[in-house]
């Protein structure tokens, strides 16, 4: 394994980073992943009987249909949450420029490392994982292993390792980029990340 040093294009790891538009992506990105089966009941579903509390008059107390009402504890909740989908569209052109930035981010702050391969051997081994990262001087980082494609010994060497992160090519997203301190890209990545950012 060999540290590489190569030249980057400009319009993939040279775009001007905006803020605005990297927060735009992330909460597109954290939006699509909710579950959204949050639920509640409101007070035609809690169980109390439809009985009236007490008659409409003459108690001197207020006016109260049945036990589920939602001002009550145990009752219904008014206005509560209900199953939904929280996903919504984000124009394509935005997500590739925010991916873009976020790339352009860590070589401008110097942390991004091209290797021609990564080693670990032909079954997976966490041992070797951690060997790898020593070597570059990682282990104490939150890196993101970007492959070109999906290689099962490399995923299940590093997956035991709570800060590293491997994704192949076409997994790459901004959130995952910004979360890393060190983005460690193969070589034979990047023109996988160019075909995909420079159609």
């Amino acid at each position: 394994m060999k540290v590489l040093s190569v030249e980057l294009k400009p319009e993939v790891f040279g775009v001007e980073v905006k803020k605005h538009v990297l927060w735009e992506v992330v909460k597109w990105q954290l939006a699509s992943r909710r579950q959204g089966t949050h639920s509640t009941k409101t007070r035609g579903e809690v169980a109390y009987s439809g009985r009236k509390l007490l008659p409409q008059k003459g108690t001197g107390n207020a006016r109260h249909g049945d036990r589920g009402a939602n001002i009550f504890v145990g009752g219904g909740v008014a206005h509560g949450p209900k199953p939904r989908d929280y996903y919504y569209a984000l124009p394509k052109k935005v997500r590739r420029l925010g991916l873009k930035m976020a790339l352009s981010l860590k070589a401008k702050e110097g942390n991004l490392l091209v290797v021609d391969t990564i080693e670990v051997g032909d079954v997976p081994k966490t041992k070797k994982a951690l060997e790898v990262l020593k070597e570059l001087g990682m282990e104490k980082d939150k890196v993101l292993l970007v492959l070109p494609q999906k290689d099962e010994v490399i995923y299940r060497s590093f997956r035991n390792l709570q800060k590293v992160k491997v994704l192949p090519v076409e997994g790459l997203n901004v959130y995952d980029v910004l979360w890393a301190d060190k983005l460690l890209l193969v070589e034979p990545a990047l023109s996988k990340i160019y075909e995909r950012l420079m159609p």
